[in-house]
């Protein structure tokens, strides 16, 4: 069975939805003396209301990435599910505040945070299942779905980027995320039905743009699980970038045995094996990212952190 035409899919996503894909880019320093230093973070959301798409593992990944390229990011999880604190190494015992507790103004990010997590560079806001009770403990909340933006203002400056794991879902916690960021980057799994689902998540961002949040936009689709040998990769792949344009990434997350082993070991792919495909993709979408926001791209010589292994090489699609 073959993924459906762009032109036959027009129907699933609205127009005012269709109309806000493109983020504006600022121009770049392309200087290669020192690391530019943004004054005031990039929020990203990594969302997708799919589950299994890849988006925890684009979160802990991309963050790392970011970290070894000396870029200041912080990494906040937004899911209850927890896998992007498990995921980037930090266990339960590590820590007392979480996410939960900035939402409910119980403690700020700056209190909550734990610094210098695998990178000098890398900080991480972690998360329990606890989280999944803000759904409901902010129902009769003030300003309900613009708690974690006035959070996120106060840690701004900080930070070059900060990286938000959002839920599989549409819910309060996904749209508290999403008021806070600045622009929204999309994993999308290549395969069947990967695009059909976009349509309820763009037309959320529609509202939230028309309500909490005029400014989001669409950062990027990063296209994950791509398998060269298969025919459906291919052409869910060629879709997207005939439906969404320059927001598609270069560089594509392939299938990876050691991308997919990482997670249960409490490492980033970089610090898992530097050397797989997986790493090398990763650390490519980290360039494309910076370049994209307007910062001078870095290769780091070597993964600053106390393993011994080098830096990947830049891949592309």
């Amino acid at each position: 069975m073959c993924a459906p035409r762009a032109s036959e899919r027009d129907g699933y996503i609205t127009a005012p939805a269709r109309q806000h894909l493109t983020s504006p880019r600022r121009s770049a320093d392309r200087s290669p003396n020192a690391i530019q230093h943004r004054a005031v973070a990039r929020v990203i959301a990594i969302a997708n209301q799919k589950g299994g798409v890849g988006k925890t593992t684009t979160a802990v990944n991309l963050a790392a990435s970011l970290a070894v390229a000396e870029r200041r990011t912080l990494l906040i999880d937004g899911d209850p599910q927890g896998n992007a604190t498990s995921g980037i190494g930090v266990a339960r015992a590590d820590f007392e505040r979480t996410t939960y507790d900035v939402l409910l103004g119980e403690s700020t990010i700056a209190e909550a945070r734990l610094r210098a997590v695998q990178f000098r560079h890398l900080d991480v806001l972690p998360a329990t299942p606890d989280l999944a009770g803000a759904e409901v403990e902010l129902v009769d909340a003030d300003a309900r779905e613009r708690r974690m933006r006035r959070a996120v203002d106060t840690i701004r400056d900080d930070y070059d980027f900060i990286l938000i794991d959002c839920p599989p879902s549409l819910g309060l916690i996904t749209l508290n995320m999403l008021a806070a960021a600045d622009a929204l980057l999309i994993p999308l799994q290549c395969e069947y039905y990967a695009l059909e689902g976009l349509s309820q998540l763009l037309n959320t961002v529609h509202l939230i743009q028309h309500g909490v949040n005029p400014s989001l936009a669409i950062s990027g689709v990063l296209l994950t699980m791509y398998d060269a040998r298969l025919n459906l990769s291919r052409q869910v792949a060629a879709d997207a970038r005939e439906y969404f344009g320059s927001e598609v990434f270069d560089t594509v997350v392939p299938r990876n045995v050691r991308l997919a082993e990482a997670p249960s070991f409490g490492k980033p792919i970089v610090l898992y094996d530097v050397q797989s495909i997986g790493a090398q993709a990763y650390m490519a979408i980290a360039n494309e990212l910076i370049a994209r926001e307007g910062t001078t791209t870095v290769q780091p010589a070597t993964v600053k952190h106390e393993s011994t292994a080098t830096a990947p090489s830049e891949v592309t699609a």
